[in-house]
């Protein structure tokens, strides 16, 4: 490993036991989020774990969690799910741009259309920002499915 691959936010280069006094964690903490698969260092030829500026970045968002009161499953599953929620973020915003830019050229174009065919200038088409500040904010959860309904619990007749 050369010095440069340490600026890699992916390269695994520090011992548990160095990885833990960096978090200011004990040891037997990390070994645990690794038996749980919530992280896996890689390991070295001789077996020990390594982890990465990456991994243990992760490994202190699942204790900050941990320590206000969720189990440590809870926790990663909690982190997991904002990663995610983020991922879903940034590409419906970039979702959003690319619209907007279509709809950018789709007016260009319009306008040259009518500019070539002699009459007036088209009406603006006008962005995804527009639309969405026109409304009313639709929580993520609207959008979801009712989740089914449990089936009436039998009463027992004596």
């Amino acid at each position: 490993m050369g010095a440069e691959s340490l600026d890699d936010e992916e390269t695994p280069a520090l011992t548990t036991g160095q990885a833990a006094e960096f978090l200011g964690v004990r040891q037997a903490f990390l070994r645990s989020l690794d038996a749980g698969r919530m992280v896996r260092p890689d390991r070295s030829a001789g077996g020990h774990r390594r982890w990465s500026r990456r991994q243990l970045a992760l490994a202190a968002r699942i204790r900050e969690l941990f320590d206000e009161g969720l189990t440590l499953t809870a926790a990663a599953m909690v982190v997991s799910l904002q990663d995610e929620v983020a991922l879903v973020t940034r590409e419906r915003d970039q979702a959003h741009d690319e619209l907007d830019q279509a709809r950018r050229e789709l007016s260009r174009v319009r306008t040259e259309l009518v500019a070539a065919r002699g009459g007036t200038t088209a009406h603006p088409v006008p962005s995804a920002r527009t639309h969405r500040a026109r409304g009313p904010e639709v929580p993520t959860t609207a959008l979801r499915p009712p989740l089914p309904t449990p089936p009436p619990q039998r009463t027992s007749s004596t």
